[in-house]
């Protein structure tokens, strides 16, 4: 599965993980304003702009496998002007989110064509911060580095019932609950095809009716013309300029296409005394009091398990490193996720900043400030070298507060902006 890398790593935290699985089953394949193809290539356009290879070609076969369209697979001029108008909130928010304005906001909502409803958007809003945020963590934890026959970056045609991004598998060490939980998808995107002919075998053993009988050589039928259809848009996929002789999707060089100005990065969020609007006080505008409420208005639930998340990656224990620095596990998660919000403009008036060089190792500070703003540059060495005095478990928990961490930040810039625009 093309997820076994990540649900390894996450698996060090099962609760975690189960929570996580929870919130991405939901936003991907449970019912929303968006349809299922536009999540996945809305996924698409937020990898890329990490490079993240490996969640691209994820999200591409999520995006066969739920009917879309093979030649939005050639890039951004190909796809509906909908989604093309995506591009610069997406820029913007993966990079320098507090460039965000009500103005960006009324230019997708405004009545057209093409335009965007509130409740779309906001589901794009949570889909593009998940997916950078997810990149971080990817490149954070060396998935995008994984070694094997073409590497982790390279696409090979898979089975129509191939795992897909929110199932866990069996040696994933999630619980049943947990595999039943995030299986629960439709017949067509979700079974395997000889699960479906065994099925279909037993109803005939077991009934022996003509009824059965017909129903059998349908649901055969159908069956067989859904692996038609694969087979003929992986061909077109093949046959495609984005591959290579051997038929398989090739590196990052391709991920250009999916996205226009990439040479607009993150760049360092400077606190000017002069100009005291650019800094994001999160006293007048925070999740608890005002993100949570307005995204699950417009989102049915979704805000329900995105704070589920946030709690649970705070309640994670950390006793090691924080007590190899002598301090309480909460002041060194605090440390954490206050230096992280800092980078990207947001800050808190009750939080003493010198107390952020105290707790974090400049090398500690290195490692978090590149997952955190350009994971691309991760290499595949940072993970194993730094810090090696914690465990593993540990440092994957540090990837998960960069994540958890980014991701809100993401999310209050962008909600912040809507709010304003309503107003």
């Amino acid at each position: 599965g093309r997820l076994e890398a990540v649900t390894q790593q996450m698996g060090y935290h099962p609760q975690y993980l189960d929570s996580f699985l929870k919130m991405q089953h939901y936003l991907m394949h449970m019912d929303g304003p968006l349809p299922f193809d536009c999540r996945h290539y809305i996924a698409i356009m937020a990898a890329a702009r990490h490079q993240c290879q490996y969640l691209v070609n994820l999200h591409m076969l999520q995006f066969l496998r739920a009917g879309g369209d093979p030649q939005w697979l050639r890039g951004l001029d190909f796809i509906p002007p909908k989604l093309r108008n995506l591009n610069e909130i997406n820029k913007i928010l993966a990079h320098r989110p507090w460039l965000i304005t009500k103005e960006h906001i009324e230019k997708l909502l405004k009545i057209s064509e093409w335009s965007w409803s509130l409740a779309e958007l906001v589901h794009a809003v949570v889909l593009l911060a998940h997916c950078h945020a997810l990149a971080s963590f990817v490149f954070g934890c060396g998935c995008e580095q994984d070694e094997g026959p073409g590497g982790r970056g390279s696409l090979k045609p898979l089975s129509p019932g191939s795992q897909c991004f929110c199932e866990a598998t069996a040696g994933s060490g999630c619980s049943q609950e947990l595999l039943r939980i995030n299986r629960k998808r439709s017949l067509d995107s979700c079974m395997e095809l000889d699960c479906l002919r065994e099925r279909m075998q037993r109803i005939h053993v077991e009934t022996e009716g003509r009824e059965e009988m017909r129903l059998l050589q349908q649901d055969r039928e159908e069956g067989e013309g859904r692996e038609r259809r694969w087979v003929i848009a992986l061909t077109r996929l093949r046959d495609s300029p984005l591959t290579d002789t051997d038929g398989e999707v090739t590196g990052a060089t391709n991920l250009a296409c999916y996205m226009q100005d990439p040479d607009f990065g993150y760049q360092d969020f400077a606190r000017r005394d002069e100009d005291q609007t650019q800094v994001f006080r999160a006293q007048d505008y925070s999740w608890e009091d005002h993100g949570f409420s307005l995204v699950n208005r417009l989102y049915s639930d979704i805000g329900h398990l995105l704070d589920e998340k946030f709690r649970m990656v705070d309640g994670l224990q950390s006793s090691a490193m924080a007590k190899r620095l002598g301090c309480e596990p909460s002041v060194f998660k605090r440390g954490i996720w206050n230096y992280i919000h800092c980078m990207f403009g947001i800050r808190y008036d009750d939080y003493d900043y010198a107390e952020v060089n105290q707790l974090l190792e400049r090398m500690l500070k290195v490692y978090i400030k590149t997952v955190t703003c350009y994971p691309e540059k991760t290499n595949s060495e940072m993970f194993d070298r730094f810090w090696k005095q914690f465990k593993h478990s540990e440092k994957v928990h540090v990837n998960l507060l960069i994540l958890e961490a980014r991701m809100q930040a993401e999310l209050l810039y962008a909600l912040q902006a809507i709010t304003q625009y309503m107003i």
